[in-house]
């Protein structure tokens, strides 16, 4: 027959708590590993050239869509320069300055003018001012105006003459 197990064996060290039957007991911490230097990564030549290789792309790709934008005749600047250049005249076309010969399209609906030549015999009215402000009406020596009232800016009235 064998003794009992001596009364400390299954009982925690002096100054623990004891977990009651069926729980775990606790269980001492892990030490903090020292934290290693900097992981010295080495890679082949190779890797380095591909690395060099892909970043040279993206930079030489870069470069050539600024130079090409900026030198090709058909297109990028070129093209913008063209298309503000065609913007500007299609305003000065319909946006006469005084003095300026106009043939008024739609007179009766929503009357648009269109700038043309003096000497030409579309020419029906001249304009002689340009009024700005709200309710402005041209005087009794103006054969037509013609208000627009603009949402985000002043509102303007252009008076004309006949030719």
């Amino acid at each position: 027959m064998s003794a009992p197990p001596p009364p400390y064996q299954n009982q925690p060290p002096h100054g623990y708590p004891q977990a009651p039957h069926g729980y775990p007991q606790p269980q001492p911490q892990p030490q903090p590993q020292p934290q290693r230097g900097p992981r010295q990564r080495q890679g082949s030549p190779l890797q380095g050239a591909i690395a060099a290789f892909i970043v040279l792309a993206i930079f030489g790709g870069g470069a050539w869509y600024v130079w090409d934008y900026n030198t090709n005749p058909n297109g990028g600047k070129a093209k913008e320069e063209a298309s503000r250049a065609a913007e500007a005249e299609a305003n000065k076309k319909y946006n006469p300055g005084i003095g300026d010969c106009v043939k008024i399209q739609d007179p009766k609906g929503k009357p648009v003018p269109e700038v043309v030549d003096c000497g030409s015999g579309q020419a029906e009215y001249k304009m002689g001012e340009k009024l700005y402000g709200p309710d402005k009406k041209c005087g009794p020596s103006f054969d037509y105006g013609i208000q627009y009232s603009v949402s985000r800016g002043v509102d303007y009235t252009l008076c004309f003459n006949k030719v």
